[in-house]
């Protein structure tokens, strides 16, 4: 796969993290997806109030088929071959001194969360491939999530495997894609399209 390339040195680590579909199929030890999420535990959030859930699946355990069938079949397809499966919640709600109120940034700092989770788990040999490809009722329901918190995303995280693997109209999608140019992206003193 070739490299990715950007005009504006940064860290490698982001480069070099994809979300690739391909996975080999082994197993995880558990204490690596535990460093992995505490990686995610350290993410900022506003007023450090921290929203986010994590609930996961290791591969062929008991609740693995369950995970798997909370993703939409076109997800599904190529998850299996995870190493583990995870739905990132978020907390709807804070409780400030005037009791609960609603939480504008709950999935903003999910999101940072998640961000943090992918990066270590590269730094551990791992690719992680967030989605929102989920059945979202059905993960509520399946894993048992309060109806003040919101499913945000599953992800699936494992070593990489190779493409032939996956179904024929993915085989040549799998690697790294490019990003748009940083200035559609980004603007100096007020937003243009």
């Amino acid at each position: 796969m070739p490299p990715r390339n950007t005009d504006v040195a940064v860290d490698p680590m982001f480069l070099e993290r994809w979300s690739p579909r391909a996975f080999d199929g082994s197993d995880m030890p558990e204490s690596d997806l535990i460093t992995i999420l505490e990686a995610g535990r350290w993410a900022p959030s506003a007023f450090n109030y921290q929203p986010w859930r994590f609930v996961y699946s290791l591969r062929d355990d008991a609740y693995w088929a369950d995970f798997l069938s909370c993703l939409i079949p076109f997800n599904a397809i190529w998850a299996k071959n995870a190493s583990a499966l995870l739905f990132i919640l978020s907390d709807r709600m804070m409780i400030g001194k005037n009791g609960p109120s609603e939480s504008y940034s709950h999935s903003f700092d999910a999101g940072s969360a998640w961000g943090y989770m992918a990066l270590q788990a590269m730094r551990l040999g791992y690719f992680a491939h967030g989605m929102t490809g989920i059945e979202v009722d059905r993960a509520a329901d399946k894993l048992g999530v309060p109806p003040e918190f919101r499913v945000e995303a599953a992800v699936a995280i494992g070593k990489l495997g190779k493409a032939e693997i996956l179904p024929e109209g993915l085989r040549e999608r799998e690697g790294p894609s490019d990003r748009k140019p940083l200035n559609e992206l980004s603007f100096r003193g007020c937003f243009r399209s």
